[in-house]
């Protein structure tokens, strides 16, 4: 995500990787909180006019993309003590770090189009997190641990995608295989040209490892969204379709440590796709959106929150709903966005106390730019995203830090 340069993390030692675990497990331990405003501002970027924050870790490490003026190229960024570090790529026009990662060891993982063409023709995963230039070369998964990025393998098909990251050297994502799929969508007109299988994977630790979880039954592939710790990992399950969501998340699904695959969603969420986990805390609570009946685009769907104790539940059980959960932290608060009446997009803030409550109702009134989207929440409550289109025609990210920290 410009050639500025951040600290070199890649001599890290196992003292600070287990020291950083600890801090994790500890922060896993702290109560619900119920702050009822926060103090709200914007991050410095490179000057272009499309800018998100996808991820904030226990270190205050925000992460998402850039753009530079005159560009909407997308480059992987990391903002370090609030600095932005361009993350570049792996030699293609485009980058992003598109899910909460949460690692706190100093690596950073995402998605980077290659210098390689794509000759199959497929609008693999990645084009949906790009804007310009989102067809036409491979894209692979990637890892920056302070210094370059490198690319993750994959199942033997061109393609990967990195999702999140653990402190044990796992990251979730998914890859493509050399097998043809039948339930892929395949070339035409409008369509994705998907043609392969790709699968759920951790990858590592190892920087070669790669490892394919398994689906549910039936299903043909499927992909891997977030890991915590302990080694669970969460996803969907489903048809190969467009390799974008929809009918490949049929299932949510969790995968235990020993690999096993569970139905999360099963007897709650009754839509046939669209049912993707997109965050899990290190205590394995599960948050992501569910697709709504008879709307197989995606135009409106239910954000959901997992736990153990208490199975599947909606955090909206309004019938005008129509909400994405897109983070959780370990007391339990979840963040995401909604439409709201006027048919904008506001982020919100959930917890068990409060509800879902809109985070433009809770920011000093100094700071006048629309949350529209709040896309991950750390143990400390702090909150990023991005802002709606200002008077500029630009899209700043943000950081919401509740006042009672």
């Amino acid at each position: 995500m410009s050639n500025n340069s951040g600290p070199n993390n890649s001599g890290l030692t196992v003292s600070i990787a287990s020291l950083a675990i600890a801090v994790c497990a500890a922060l896993a331990a702290a109560p619900v909180r119920a702050a009822t405003t926060y103090t709200v501002g914007n991050l410095d970027a490179f000057g272009g006019t499309r800018n998100q924050g996808n991820s904030i870790n226990n270190r205050g490490w925000v992460a998402g993309f850039t753009t530079r003026p005159g560009d909407l190229h997308r480059h992987a960024t990391a903002w370090i003590a609030g600095t932005p570090v361009d993350l570049l790529t792996l030699g293609g026009p485009n980058s992003n770090v598109a899910w909460p990662v949460k690692n706190v060891s100093g690596t950073v993982v995402g998605i980077s189009q290659t210098s390689t063409p794509e000759t199959l023709g497929e609008r693999w995963s990645c084009a949906g997190f790009f804007q310009i230039d989102v067809t036409g070369f491979t894209c692979r998964g990637f890892a920056w641990d302070g210094s370059a990025m490198r690319a993750l393998p994959t199942l033997g098909g061109p393609n990967g995608y990195a999702a999140a990251a653990n402190n044990r050297g796992q990251i979730a994502g998914w890859a493509e295989t050399l097998v043809y799929d039948p339930s892929c969508e395949g070339p035409g007109p409008g369509k994705s040209g998907q043609v392969l299988q790709f699968l759920p994977v951790i990858y590592g630790p190892r920087n070669d490892a790669i490892r394919a979880l398994p689906l549910i039954a039936g299903d043909s592939s499927g992909a891997a969204t977030a890991i915590n710790d302990r080694g669970e990992a969460v996803g969907i399950s489903g048809s190969c379709d467009q390799a974008v969501g929809r009918y490949t998340a049929a299932h949510a699904v969790l995968w235990e440590r020993d690999g096993t695959v569970i139905d999360i969603g099963q007897g709650v969420l009754d839509a046939p796709y669209w049912n993707t986990p997109t965050a899990m805390n290190q205590g394995g609570d599960v948050v992501g959106f569910a697709g709504h009946p008879g709307d197989p685009t995606a135009g409106i769907t239910h954000a959901f929150l997992w736990t153990r104790s208490a199975g599947m539940r909606l955090l909206n059980s309004a019938p005008d709903d129509n909400s994405t959960a897109t983070g959780i932290n370990a007391a339990g608060q979840v963040v995401g966005y909604y439409v709201a009446s006027n048919g904008a997009l506001h982020g919100f803030v959930w917890d068990a106390v409060n509800g879902m409550r809109d985070l433009n109702d809770l920011k000093q009134a100094s700071y006048t730019d629309v949350i529209a989207l709040a896309n991950d929440i750390n143990d400390a409550g702090v909150i990023t995203g991005r802002t709606g289109t200002n008077a500029a025609g630009v899209r700043s990210v943000f950081v919401a830090t509740p006042d009672d920290e």
